[in-house]
């Protein structure tokens, strides 16, 4: 059955009401980076739990919109059949956790080389890698690094973007494991490098791996998280296709 367009639009109002949500997210990131930083146990404890908190209130809201409107019954009930909001919550938990696992894992390593760092120090580990404190103003793998400074907010906003996205993707598809561990593992690196910009204004880069004079990009440990939930993506992708065949 095709959703019609009064019901597309009766979605869009209902995404929209996600709106405060995500303002509360971004506002839970900047207070959980301040708390990381200053090395505070009690606030990052706090601010951990207003994250966690953010995420579950964006949830809850569009659930809420499932069952009471703006959304028309029809729409509705192919929501609540498709897993919303019932079992959302139950989906969730172990992959926010895990998400919240990459998150304090890159924020902590970013903390301890600042610490031990100035800005441009290299540090050979072996013939090929290197510990380096570089800071990034663009993307994953410094692109758009060489932008004129728009580019913070707009990779900001792709970011609480997409984890909202991702979020409700985690609690309706929480049971399917390979996919939603590589959903988990961007969600935590989305989430790493967004505290960075909102707190500074840049990402922290530390890893840099080179070859015969060649060194890619300096990256961390929420890039790395992206490009492995991007690669669980690829194989959960072309095992679905063999089980299809």
């Amino acid at each position: 059955m095709m959703t019609s367009p009064s019901e597309m639009q009766a979605l869009e109002r209902a995404t929209q009401a996600l709106e405060r949500p995500l303002t509360e997210l971004e506002q839970a990131l900047a207070a959980l980076s301040l708390a990381l930083r200053e090395r505070d146990p009690a606030r990052i404890e706090s601010a951990a739990g207003e994250l966690h908190r953010a995420l579950a209130t964006a949830v809850d809201q569009f659930g809420r919109s499932t069952r009471q409107g703006p959304i028309p019954a029809p729409l509705g009930r192919r929501l609540m059949a498709a897993g919303a909001p019932a079992r959302w919550r139950s989906n969730l938990a172990p992959w926010l956790g895990l998400a919240a696992v990459v998150v304090a894992l890159d924020q902590l390593t970013k903390f301890a080389i600042e610490r031990a760092f100035d800005y441009g120090d290299v540090r050979p580990v072996t013939g090929f890698f290197n510990l380096v404190l570089t800071y990034n103003k663009g993307a994953a793998f410094s692109f758009l690094a060489g932008a004129s400074g728009w580019q913070k907010e707009f990779l900001t906003a792709i970011a609480l973007i997409a984890s909202a996205v991702i979020v409700f993707l985690l609690a309706r598809h929480g049971a399917q494991k390979l996919f939603s561990l590589a959903l988990a593992l961007i969600l935590g690196g989305a989430i790493g490098n967004a505290i960075d910009r909102i707190a500074h204004g840049h990402v922290i880069d530390f890893l840099d791996f080179h070859w015969r004079g060649w060194h890619w990009p300096a990256f961390n440990v929420a890039d790395s998280a992206i490009v492995c939930g991007a690669a669980l993506l690829i194989v959960d992708e072309l095992l679905r296709v063999r089980r299809s065949k």
